[in-house]
């Protein structure tokens, strides 16, 4: 009783996702200052660094390992001020977690039509999740991204399409791997979708009647104003940037991803020789390094930015968007935890109807696999790097293969559920 009359407040909702932000800031201060396992992440000291060389008048790239656009660096700069002001930057990656969850909230109250006691318990699983409220207390952006990706969504559900152009844009600056809403989007955007956002109600589909046809009922006035204002948007970011910062910051934000071989706190099954290829051997051939990375992208794209989108998105916006994510991170060959939050901010309009949450046997297995597949890879990894032991074959591996096939599991049923119209 006392849980349902919590869920009918917002207020309460909202100060107690409020509290356990609050809680965790001070908690890491402890952490940080009494524990020779550090609360802080340590991206966080990068992004930090990066705004002193800032405020000294240099780049932030003068930061070794600084791989984000400055603008990242420019938001905490008050980090710079004075010790008292070091956690500015968490405080602010909080707030956004905050300000993201009251858009969903918003999305789920306007667009799937939830009474307010059901969106709030369903927004709740970004509010009140620790995972989510840890990480960006920690000191990772993944606040920040999940207002733009938000924002973003509700932009194009409102019809706000500039607002969505710009947003789309600037996200995509902010961190690359967003391109791949654009295709969901601009298939979304069809004369049937648009008559559905304003309704809520379906509506039938005429196919046209001919190929040419179909060409021309694609390009409508919704499609050209979106490409027009992210490709606007993004390309003024990036010139901007370039010309302050030169070519650092084409070579630190954009291309460096096409090479990185980062093997530390890495879930994906690529692990293992990412690490191996991060320290070649002398005799091995530098050209033939790097060569099973290189095609990653392949399936990575393939299924996020092209099959999924063209076969989801006219079904469910949102859901679409949910699969594009998952199968991003799933397939990418560096997947680290706080890449998790880049899917959980679109759970809370998947959930609802979904077979995880209707069949609660495959719900249940489901959360406990993916939750034990990652509490066997920590296992391996914390015997790697705390306690020294070489556990890369077979256990740190096969723990990554494990991981790997569970959310290719999960993957799966969110892409039936999603055909299915569930």
């Amino acid at each position: 009783m006392a849980l349902s009359s919590f869920f009918r407040s917002s207020r309460a909702v909202f100060s107690a996702a409020v509290l356990l932000r609050a809680v965790l800031l001070v908690y890491g201060i402890f952490q940080d200052a009494f524990s020779p396992m550090k609360y802080t992440d340590i991206d966080y000291f990068v992004f930090t660094d990066a705004a002193r060389f800032i405020s000294q008048g240099q780049s932030p790239y003068a930061r070794d390992t600084y791989r984000y656009t400055p603008l990242l660096a420019w938001f905490i700069y008050p980090t710079t001020w004075s010790g008292y002001w070091f956690s500015f930057g968490k405080v602010l990656f909080a707030i956004g977690d905050i300000v993201a969850g009251w858009m969903m909230f918003r999305i789920l109250r306007s667009y799937q039509r939830m009474d307010q006691e059901r969106a709030l318990k369903f927004s709740s699983i970004w509010l009140l999740n620790p995972m989510v409220a840890t990480i960006s207390t920690r000191g990772s952006s993944e606040g920040l991204l999940g207002v733009f990706i938000t924002a973003l969504l509700w932009a194009v559900l409102a019809r706000r399409i500039q607002l969505g152009g710009m947003l789309l844009g600037f996200a995509v600056h902010f961190k690359i791997y967003p391109f791949i809403y654009a295709t969901s989007i601009v298939w979304w955007l069809d004369d049937t979708n648009i008559e559905r956002s304003k309704s809520g109600q379906s509506a039938k589909q005429k196919a046209p009647a001919s190929l040419f046809d179909k060409a021309i009922n694609f390009i409508n006035v919704e499609r050209v104003t979106l490409a027009l204002y992210s490709l606007g948007t993004f390309a003024g970011l990036n010139i901007a940037m370039y010309i302050i910062y030169g070519l650092p910051f084409l070579e630190h934000s954009y291309f460096y991803h096409l090479t990185r071989i980062d093997h530390r706190h890495n879930f994906s099954p690529y692990n293992t020789l990412l690490y191996l290829n991060s320290s070649p051997s002398p005799s091995s051939n530098p050209s033939s390094t790097l060569e099973l990375e290189r095609l990653a992208f392949l399936p990575q794209l393939a299924l996020s930015a092209l099959l999924i989108p063209l076969s989801l998105a006219k079904r469910s916006l949102p859901s679409a968007m949910l699969a594009q994510t998952f199968a991003f991170v799933t397939f990418n060959k560096v997947c680290t935890s706080q890449y998790f939050l880049w899917y959980m901010m679109f759970l809370p309009f998947y959930l609802p109807t979904s077979t995880l949450l209707r069949e609660k046997g495959v719900g249940v297995a489901a959360l406990v696999l993916w939750v034990a597949g990652q509490a066997v890879w920590l296992q391996q990894g914390f015997q790697l790097e705390f306690l020294g032991r070489s556990t890369f074959v077979p256990g740190l591996w096969a723990a990554s293969i494990r991981f790997f096939v569970v959310n290719v599991g999960i993957l799966g049923i969110i892409i039936r559920d999603v055909r299915r119209g569930v």
